[in-house]
């Protein structure tokens, strides 16, 4: 009972959503979302039908943004370590942050597909996002994406398969499920790249493999391969080991490449 209570209140106190698709009304669908609690008090989304992003705004200004998508091997999404909680720590740093929740193609009895609706609404979000800028306090031209394992494969894809509204000014790929034969455009945005070194063997290989691609691609990357270091660490306050610091590095990087502004 005290948990349910806590996962109410944790629910409570977050900010209103914003829609993305706010005209559509899913055709079929039961449009209540399912979420389950870990025995370590974390929530675990699955049944998305109507897509949006919450945001965790900084004060006023024109902040940088990043769209973040959690993982859960597109049949759920771990809102909290891999959600919520970068979101916070960003946004208490004068990044906003806006955490996605998208349709889950390998969720039971899904219709969805990854590139036909997981990807439109990644895509869809930073539309949003450059949309309502002034009201967000957002700099549009310094709008990215981070994901994290299934989706990072979403911010992966964002970032190569874009038009002039929704092309991710950077991107923060952790631990992510790494599409197959993607073309890297010399004008890939540049790449924050996170992963363990005790991780699948198509991810703590993998991983490294994109970077490379991305240099010979003539495009800017960054690399972290943490020692000692499994799948899903995401943001835990827990966390003491080096990978812990990874978001730290990350806001670092950011401000290297001068996409925090004032």
């Amino acid at each position: 009972m005290p948990l349910l209570l806590l996962t109410a209140f944790a629910f409570a106190a977050e900010p209103e959503p914003i829609p993305l698709w706010p005209d559509r009304t899913p055709a079929g669908e039961a449009v209540e979302e399912s979420v389950r609690v870990t025995p370590a008090g974390e929530r675990v989304v699955s049944d998305v039908h109507r897509p949006s992003i919450t945001p965790y705004l900084p004060p006023k200004g024109e902040a940088a943004a990043v769209i973040i998508s959690p993982g859960g091997g597109h049949r759920e999404l771990w809102m909290d370590h891999e959600g919520h909680n970068a979101a916070r720590w960003l946004s208490e740093r004068g990044v906003a942050a806006f955490v996605l929740r998208y349709r889950l193609a390998r969720g039971q009895g899904s219709s969805y597909a990854i590139e036909g609706h997981a990807l439109a609404d990644m895509q869809q979000a930073i539309r949003v996002v450059r949309e309502r800028a002034a009201s967000l306090g957002v700099d549009p031209a310094r709008v990215g994406v981070m994901g994290f394992s299934a989706g990072g494969e979403l911010a992966a894809l964002a970032s190569v398969r874009y038009d002039a509204e929704t092309k991710p000014a950077f991107q923060a790929l952790v631990y992510p499920a790494i599409p197959r034969d993607m073309t890297l455009p010399k004008d890939t945005p540049p790449a924050f790249l996170v992963c363990g070194e005790d991780d699948r063997q198509n991810i703590s290989q993998g991983l490294p493999e994109l970077y490379l691609a991305l240099k010979r691609a003539g495009a800017s990357a960054e690399l972290h391969v943490y020692a000692r270091t499994g799948h899903g660490f995401g943001v835990r306050a827990r966390n003491r080991t080096p990978a812990g610091a990874w978001l730290a590095r990350f806001h670092e990087w950011l401000g290297a490449r001068d996409l925090l502004g004032r």
